[in-house]
């Protein structure tokens, strides 16, 4: 079946939302994945053992980051659909639970980061060295959980009532904190002693509590739609939270299925090697980097059909998921056509050594060659699908290429076949490529548009 074709017809409307709501947000992933490389190179400066224990300890942190995410993706269904009906009450109620949810898993989070941080890591090297030193990140860094979840939480329902601007200032300025601080005490500069790994777990805290004040102080001051009363956040009622499972409870499912996905793939590549999971550490901090615009449009996605499924007018929603689904692979061609010349400046970047840089290099490129079905399968599931509600499709689509394709190849490649680590990355990679063909079936047959505040 073939893709569904946009309008031929110019529709200003989409491409001026399109600015308005995607622009801040990629510049807000930008600036995030920006800081995240350069903590990535401060900390590959120390060596390719601390590289790997910090990436180690932040694969904590992804899990819960996911899990975040699927929470608050999960709302910002209701968030974007409410806002199209103007209804102010629903968007809060919305918000409280997300918040709730978020600053739950937070903690439970925070408290097996303290207890067991040795045995987390544990899961995924043997190296103990590199446990050992991230272990201690972990620890350290552990106590900024729950302000990141209720900052995160909250600047998605922002999002979803299109106020992009000020969790954009909020992440510049806290971000500008955190690489300041990395600066000073991982490298012992201005007085400071040198604190390695420590230094940028204690910035890291830092960052993540300005960031949840900027946004709750400037919120309430604005009296932003999101920014509710205790007694709002939790008006769910018995008849809400049934509705918020059947929609959020897949997404959360995916979320968490897909990041354990992933960081499955980091533990594969840990017990290759130490250069094998640096090397795959410096490919993900690119594909982060690379996929910022496209975080920006995703997003911009789900907020702009979602608002127009609760509006009433699904010809309007089909259409601009039209657009997306063509317009953002095509992009990502262009993006992917940049990465392997991009290699060149990785010796410049990291300092971990000659093979590991190598196979960094390989991966990139690999990247690059499924580059544009990547961009294809984050919009169908994050931008089209869960705007209008079709959640458990997304579980299907990624549990397929994660668990069902990704995982056993890298597993064959890594452990079977012995490959280098390049060659397994290549092989988790395909399952891109094979996906891509369900999110074309599944968008054409407009099954995936629901309104579900009715």
């Amino acid at each position: 079946m073939n893709a569904p074709s946009p309008p031929r017809t110019v529709d200003r409307s989409f491409y001026r939302d399109l600015w308005r709501i995607a622009v801040p947000i990629a510049l807000q992933n930008l600036v995030v994945s920006s800081v995240n490389m350069l903590d990535t190179v401060m900390v590959g400066r120390l060596g390719a053992v601390e590289l790997a224990a910090v990436g180690l300890g932040n694969q904590i942190w992804f899990l819960l980051m996911i899990l975040l995410f699927g929470t608050s993706s999960g709302s910002g269904v209701f968030t974007a659909q409410y806002w199209g009906k103007r209804d102010v009450a629903g968007v809060r109620r919305t918000t409280g639970l997300s918040m709730a949810l978020g600053l739950g898993a937070a903690f439970l989070f925070m408290a097996a980061a303290l207890a067991f941080p040795r045995f987390l890591l544990g899961l995924y090297s043997r190296d103990a060295e590199v446990i050992a030193l991230g272990a201690e990140y972990l620890r350290l860094a552990a106590p900024s959980y729950p302000f990141a979840a209720a900052s995160f939480a909250f600047s998605l329902a922002l999002r979803g009532v299109e106020r992009v601007k000020l969790p954009l200032a909020a992440t510049v300025v806290s971000l500008a904190i955190n690489a300041a601080l990395n600066y000073v005490l991982i490298f012992g500069k201005l007085g400071f002693p040198a604190l390695g790994v420590r230094g940028a777990a204690y910035a890291t805290v830092a960052a993540r509590v300005v960031e949840a004040a900027i946004i709750f102080a400037a919120a309430y001051a604005r009296r932003m739609p999101p920014a509710g009363t205790l007694a709002e956040f939790r008006s769910w009622g018995a008849g809400f939270l049934p509705r918020f499972a059947r929609i959020a409870a897949p997404v959360i499912v995916n979320e968490a299925a897909w990041s354990l996905g992933i960081t499955t793939y980091s533990a594969i590549m840990a017990r290759v090697s130490t250069d094998a999971i640096a090397a795959y550490n410096v490919t993900s901090t690119v594909s982060q980097l690379a996929m910022v615009l496209f975080m920006g449009t995703a997003n911009a996605a789900a907020v702009m059909i979602g608002k127009r499924i609760g509006e009433g007018d699904r010809e309007k929603a089909f259409s601009w998921a039209a657009r997306f689904a063509i317009m953002a692979p095509l992009i990502g061609i262009a993006v992917g056509a940049l990465l392997a010349p991009a290699t060149l400046a990785l010796p410049r970047l990291f300092a971990i050594g000659r093979e590991p840089l190598r196979q960094a290099s390989l991966m990139v490129i690999a990247l690059a060659c499924v580059f544009p079905f990547k961009v294809f399968n984050l919009h169908t599931v994050v931008g089209i699908c869960r705007a209008g509600g079709d959640t458990r499709f997304g579980v299907f689509y990624d549990m397929f290429g994660v668990w069902g394709l990704g995982v056993p190849m890298a597993a064959i490649g890594a452990f079977v076949l012995r490959l280098e680590p390049w060659i397994v990355f290549a092989m988790l990679s395909f399952e891109e490529i094979a996906k891509s063909g369900l999110g074309i079936w599944r968008l054409a047959t407009r099954k995936w548009l629901n309104d579900v505040t009715v």
